[in-house]
């Protein structure tokens, strides 16, 4: 399984006006996403994603050159199985050597952003790789999964306090049984976000899971007051409360209240996570396998969780690829207990795979498909390819 080629495409597809919402990012009129492909000597090839953005839009035009003149030189040549021993070279560079020999990290400039965002990508068409060279869902290699189903939570709600239950009891109608909606600054008043909450609640019943996320908006004390305000409300957890930038202050936040605090899909590699974690900061772990550095690191990611005894959460709104490896890292890992899923307009979730993935009432199954069970449409990839 020598590897001979590694190619990156920035693909950005137009949503569908009438599934098109308003957040804290603005008015989404498109999907960005990094399709990564690393082609074998033999011709089989594995496929990954990396993202420049959490949300549904970025510029991927920095991926595609860290993949194609950076990355992919030192990957030419090398043995495709040999999964763990390329990732720790890519994140030490040209001091890989003194890495592998000594046994610790010695990583180059780039350890955090998008160059590891592009090393994510490569890892995850690594393990695509390895899963169909042995003809094996990825979540096999990775020990198998811990149950044969899971429950999805329908993520979206950016309606306004009038309509945002009705919004989430739409998600109920297609079976799911917990629902995330957004909050935060495009609420414009922490009240307002309030009111969104307890509205979701009064319309959903008590019985039904409600996460809300802020996407990292809001300053300490309005975090503070929206806790207080809906501290009533059952939220199963509160996601991203404020910038990732200040863990000591998510930590303050989740001191100050006794609803779950979620994070991690805005942080780069397992020790990012360690410091939420040595802060106190979070109760649930959220590692985007686009993002933190594969589904090596999401792993790892995971094994921290289960060590601390927190909930293991991946984010996996984004392509097919990246929700596949969410998905099959939320299978291994014991912490795991719920997976998300995406809602709103993507067309990169649907119409760029060939496969069709739905939640069957509310429920996923292990995959069990070859590596992460999911092929691009070329067709879809040609059309909406960006010159970079």
């Amino acid at each position: 399984m020598i590897i001979e080629n590694v190619e990156a495409f920035w693909l950005r597809c137009p949503i569908q006006e009438v599934k098109q919402h308003r957040s804290d990012y603005g008015l989404l009129t498109h999907f960005d996403m990094t399709l990564v492909v690393v082609t074998t000597e033999d011709g089989l090839k594995g496929f990954g994603e990396a993202k420049a953005a959490v949300g549904s839009s970025g510029v991927c035009a920095s991926i595609v050159s860290c993949v194609e003149n950076e990355l992919k030189p030192a990957l030419i040549g090398q043995d495709a199985r040999n999964i763990t021993r390329i990732w720790e070279q890519l994140y030490s560079g040209s001091r890989d050597h003194y890495s592998l020999a000594r046994g610790r990290k010695f990583p180059i400039l780039g350890r955090r952003g998008l160059t590891v965002s592009a090393i994510s990508g490569v890892d995850m068409a690594l393990w695509d790789l390895k899963g169909k060279a042995l003809k094996v869902p990825v979540v096999e290699l990775l020990g198998g999964p811990c149950r044969d189903q899971m429950p999805a939570y329908a993520s979206g709600g950016w309606a306004d306090v009038d309509g945002i239950g009705e919004q989430l009891s739409g998600y109920l109608s297609k079976g799911f049984d917990g629902v995330k909606m957004r909050v935060g600054v495009m609420d414009d008043t922490v009240s307002n976000s309030i009111a969104r909450v307890k509205a979701a609640r009064e319309a959903l019943g008590p019985d039904i899971k409600i996460m809300a996320d802020a996407h990292g908006t809001y300053s300490v004390p309005e975090a503070k007051q929206f806790c207080r305000g809906v501290e009533d409300s059952n939220l199963y957890w509160f996601e991203e409360p404020i910038s990732p930038d200040n863990p000591k202050g998510t930590a303050e936040v989740r001191s100050s209240t006794s609803i779950p605090i979620a994070a991690g899909e805005s942080e780069y590699t397992c020790f990012d996570v360690r410091d939420l974690i040595s802060h106190r900061a979070i109760d649930v772990v959220q590692p985007d396998a686009a993002i933190i550095g594969g589904i090596s690191e999401a792993m790892r990611v995971g094994h921290l969780a289960q060590a601390w005894q927190l909930e293991l959460a991946p984010h996996c709104w984004g392509s097919a690829f990246s929700f596949m490896a969410g998905v099959t890292v939320a299978f291994a890992s014991p912490s795991a207990t719920i997976i998300e899923f995406s809602l709103g307009g993507n067309p990169m979730m649907y119409e760029l795979v060939n496969e069709h993935i739905e939640a069957e009432n509310g429920k996923i199954n292990a995959p069990v498909a070859p590596g992460l069970g999911v092929t691009p449409n070329w067709d879809f990839v040609k059309k909406y390819t960006q010159k970079v």
